[in-house]
């Protein structure tokens, strides 16, 4: 399995012979034509509106809510997350999902966070070998963040930026981020490659340069 990141919630996650995913496809129409992404379904966490799935080349499908969906041989779960945004007093629709594919490997993307999730619908889940992460909610307390994501127990973590954060507040949670999960030093590669035998036992960080 193959995972790209195309920028904030954006990420391509690719398995051979397996449905193609772009999740979160954002920006104008004509930007990401020049982009030339390409998959079978695109997923769509929140806010609707600015993302732009018909950009994506061959997709079929499109999922936009919570609900249990099978394309292909890859079944995706929705996990609905409402969120709060302070800021206006208001609540914010976001949807999780569970991408598992046949052959063991499976990815849980979180899509926008403003505040940390429950953890009880991920304590179903049997595996997640990628967590990719909004690393935004690292602002909101590392034990919280801590706990939450030794509920998951993923093989790896991938931190995302959220578009609402700016670059010395991504570079502040990233780092603050970085140090809870004993991470000294790391460097970004141009994307994420792994096999069902490949998996380390213990969690580790995989930081993904955009592409």
């Amino acid at each position: 399995m193959d995972i790209a990141w195309h920028g904030y919630s954006c990420f391509r996650i690719t398995e051979r012979g397996h449905t193609s995913v772009v999740t979160d496809p954002y920006g104008s129409k004509q930007a990401l034509t020049k982009m030339r992404l390409s998959a079978d379904l695109v997923t769509i966490s929140h806010d609707q509106e600015r993302h732009q799935a018909s950009a994506i080349r061959g997709q079929t499908y499109v999922i936009a809510g919570p609900g249990e969906y099978e394309v292909g041989e890859l079944f995706v779960t929705g996990i609905a997350l409402h969120r709060h945004d302070a800021e206006q007093d208001r609540i914010l629709d976001n949807v999780a999902y569970h991408f598992e594919y046949p052959n063991g490997l499976d990815v849980l993307h979180l899509g926008a966070l403003h505040q940390l999730p429950d953890p009880t619908p991920f304590e179903q889940l049997d595996q997640v070998s990628v967590l990719l992460l909004p690393i935004e909610v690292a602002l909101l307390g590392g034990d919280s963040l801590a706990d939450l994501i030794s509920v998951i127990e993923p093989s790896y973590v991938v931190p995302m930026r959220p578009l609402r954060l700016r670059d010395e507040e991504f570079a502040s949670a990233l780092d603050g981020f970085l140090k809870m999960m004993g991470v000294n030093s790391i460097e970004a590669r141009d994307g994420l490659r792994i096999t069902p035998t490949s998996l380390p036992e213990q969690t580790q960080v995989s930081l993904l340069r955009q592409v």
